[in-house]
């Protein structure tokens, strides 16, 4: 089968000069091997050691404290403190059920909020149900972080990676024009893009269309990485283009929804899912260097749950 022309132009990273995702060289024993489906030797990727570490999760904050035996927000805290990362993302639904401003203080600030100065929030859900209206709780919360430039959604850089954060309650035509425009300002960075609702998902909740415009948009710039939260189980999906057809030039989905939200079951296996697991609370740790991505799941227990394969930007 011929390459698409997007394949094609995977095949060569125009950054580095390198394979990209689609195709990647690896030297092992002396011998030069070719590795498919977009990713690089796990082993020989992630010796070259990660540029920076972040940490990500969705669907965080219970109405719960420590003093809660079966409380798990502060156990989720506990892990981002120890593995100390360049900065947090989180992927919406921070604190339950309403997140009005009373119950992020009381009970998301109270983990959470320890890392408050270096997290960048998305909202979820949650954040709409205030009764002092949607997003208040929030946006008094973290501040002009959440609302920089009185937008639910923002960007950021750190590195050669482009961060972008989305508002999935209301993705209208200025948030996708915004999208657009962002991205074309900040062409030559890796890209990773996070938001609540998850074009893909195995869980209760399942695939959500609202989130396709935006894939079709990241699909467009060669983006990398997509994070959504909002079914509270783990799951990695095989790079895919917006129609849900395998592409090993499109996005990888990450669903991080373990926070510490009561978790949801699995329901239908969505093609290209890799890996799935449900009750299993934890964060999980982004590494990221000039030309790639890795992560791994790590649980309450400190255990390693899930690493993902190693990917090249495109």
């Amino acid at each position: 089968m011929t390459p698409t022309p997007r394949a094609k132009k995977a095949l060569l990273n125009p950054r580095s000069g390198v394979p990209a995702a689609g195709a990647a060289l690896a030297l092992v024993g002396g011998v030069l091997l070719w590795s498919p489906a977009g990713r690089a030797d796990a082993a020989s990727d992630r010796a070259r050691g990660a540029g920076f570490t972040v940490v990500a999760a969705g669907d965080i904050a219970e109405r719960c404290t420590a003093d809660d035996s079966e409380c798990e927000h502060p156990r989720t805290a506990a892990l981002v403190r120890q593995i100390n990362p360049a900065f947090v993302l989180t992927m919406g639904d921070n604190q339950y059920d309403d997140a009005r401003l009373k119950d992020f203080t009381r009970y998301y600030d109270t983990s959470w909020g320890t890392f408050k100065s270096k997290t960048h929030p998305a909202p979820g859900n949650h954040e709409t149900y205030d009764p002092a209206g949607e997003l208040a709780g929030y946006k008094a919360y973290f501040g002009s972080v959440a609302f920089p430039d009185g937008k639910s959604y923002y960007s950021f850089d750190q590195d050669n990676w482009h961060f972008v954060a989305l508002d999935s309650n209301s993705l209208d035509s200025t948030q996708l024009n915004w999208l657009k425009a962002d991205l074309a300002a900040n062409s030559g960075k890796c890209v990773a893009a996070y938001w609540h609702h998850p074009l893909f998902s195995s869980g209760e909740h399942g695939n959500d269309p609202v989130s396709r415009p935006v894939w079709k948009i990241l699909y467009d710039a060669k983006a990398e990485l997509v994070l959504n939260g909002h079914d509270h189980h783990y799951e990695r999906f095989a790079p895919q283009d917006p129609d849900g057809d395998a592409d090993p030039a499109g996005l990888v989905e990450l669903l991080g929804g373990m926070g510490g939200a009561n978790p949801y079951k699995i329901e239908e296996v969505q093609p290209h899912s890799e890996k799935r697991l449900t009750d299993t609370f934890g964060v999980v740790k982004l590494n990221f260097t000039d030309t790639g991505f890795s992560w791994d799941l790590v649980g309450v227990d400190g255990d390693t749950k899930d690493s993902s394969p190693s990917y090249e930007c495109h």
